[in-house]
């Protein structure tokens, strides 16, 4: 059984903003929301800047108990399904006959509150942790949390699969869908990471930008001054559902899913295998998966996260996948909007591709100024490029060498 898979809901709470317009507002402003940050000690820590969400009250989302008993991972992610399922017209306490499910991804889930709760037991002894840190932390807590919300009773699963781990979750709930196995599913994934050991454990690798003084532009995708990636917040959630149900029920489908895949380099944990040969193939099983070929593909969403190695990999990947059509194909990454939220990166771009097909317009890659690529690639800039997008092709890379791609592709009204 081979079912189709279309995308009826988007909720997304990230640096750019609330929701689908607030988003698409922001990507259109063509402005980082790369800050610097307060709470990290100069002398200590050679990085300093982040994206976060500007505005998230957990009240607007959930009863002050529940609130209260949430961490801001598992709160965000409860919102963002919230969003999501109100976009895609979805009450589930009155659609008792509708069974849902969930797949949320996140690097690092509750680590944030953990290292919390780990400075108050330094402090005031164990009498002063959080009796819920022990399923706070679990890298299931925020599926459950969105299923006990909710009152969802598919399957509710979670992975942590470092930066791809939202298009890992979404990509799996397609599958589940187009296999037959259920109708309505939840995918996504939650980032909540701005916390000093976060900070500190990625400098110690070297991943992060030090471009303190001049945070607007610290993240800049393939540029030649890019010195690693602007750590950042976000939550994003989508729902996915079989095209006949979406239609029976009298939802608009707002993008449909038509191939996922996903490989491994085998190589390291932190670097990407230099010859980009896994994450070529992930592209063009995707694309196998889809049924279709590079010069169908209208615009590459790249991973770019503003690191010297991985976009250097990246453009070698897109090259390996396309051939001659990796030069000439459209490829913008919009992580100098918002920095990187590891693994909530594929599921922010998942609901930025619905966007992009649904307004015909492609989102630049911001602050680059001159193209440092291992192969040539065609980027763009400035004000973006409108332009007739059908299918989109977007990438998510992983630390552990971890490959994803899947193909977006625009429904006609």
């Amino acid at each position: 059984m081979s079912r189709r898979v279309v995308i009826t809901g988007l909720g997304m709470i990230t640096p750019l903003g609330t929701g689908p317009e607030e988003s698409w507002a922001a990507l259109q402003s063509l402005e980082s929301r790369v800050r610097p940050v307060d709470f990290l000690d100069p002398a200590e820590f050679k990085a300093r800047i982040a994206a976060a969400i500007p505005s998230f009250d957990p009240l607007d989302f959930m009863s002050v108990k529940r609130a209260k008993r949430l961490d801001r991972f598992s709160q965000l992610s409860v919102a963002s399904s919230k969003l999501a399922l109100e976009h895609a017209g979805i009450d589930p306490f009155s659609d008792h006959g509708m069974e849902i499910g969930v797949h949320l991804g996140s690097a690092l889930g509750g680590v944030a509150y953990g290292e919390a709760q780990h400075n108050r037991y330094f402090n005031g002894g164990l009498k002063a942790v959080d009796p819920m840190i022990a399923l706070a932390v679990f890298g299931g807590a925020g599926a459950t949390n969105v299923a006990i919300e909710f009152g969802l009773h598919g399957p509710s699963m979670g992975n942590a699969n470092s930066c791809a781990s939202g298009a890992n979750a979404i990509g799996e709930a397609f599958k589940m869908i187009r296999n037959g196995d259920i109708d309505v599913m939840l995918g996504g994934a939650v980032e909540a990471p701005l916390a000093p050991m976060i900070f500190g454990g990625f400098s110690l690798i070297r991943a992060l930008s030090t471009n303190n003084d001049d945070p607007l532009h610290a993240s800049r995708p393939f540029d030649a001054k890019r010195d690693g990636f602007v750590l950042a917040e976000a939550a994003a959630m989508v729902v996915l559902e079989e095209y006949e149900h979406a239609i029976s029920r009298g939802a608009t489908p707002l993008a449909e899913i038509t191939g996922y895949a996903a490989t491994n380099d085998a190589y390291n944990m932190i670097a990407p295998r230099p010859d980009a040969i896994q994450a070529g193939r992930a592209l063009s099983l995707t694309m196998a998966d889809a049924g279709i070929g590079p010069e169908d593909v209208d615009y590459i969403n790249s991973h770019s996260t503003s690191t010297p190695l991985g976009d250097a990999a990246e453009s070698l990947a897109i090259h390996n996948a396309f051939g001659e059509r990796g030069e000439t194909i459209p490829v913008s990454g919009t992580k100098g909007y918002y920095g990187h939220p590891l693994g909530a990166s594929g599921a922010v771009e998942a609901t930025l591709m619905c966007l992009t097909l649904q307004h015909q317009w492609i989102p630049p890659t911001l602050n680059l100024e001159s193209a440092d690529t291992t192969k040539p690639l065609n980027l763009i800039t400035g004000k973006g490029m409108e332009t007739r997008v059908d299918t989109i092709l977007s990438n998510a890379l992983g630390f552990g060498g971890i490959n994803t791609g899947m193909i977006f592709k625009r429904i006609e009204s």
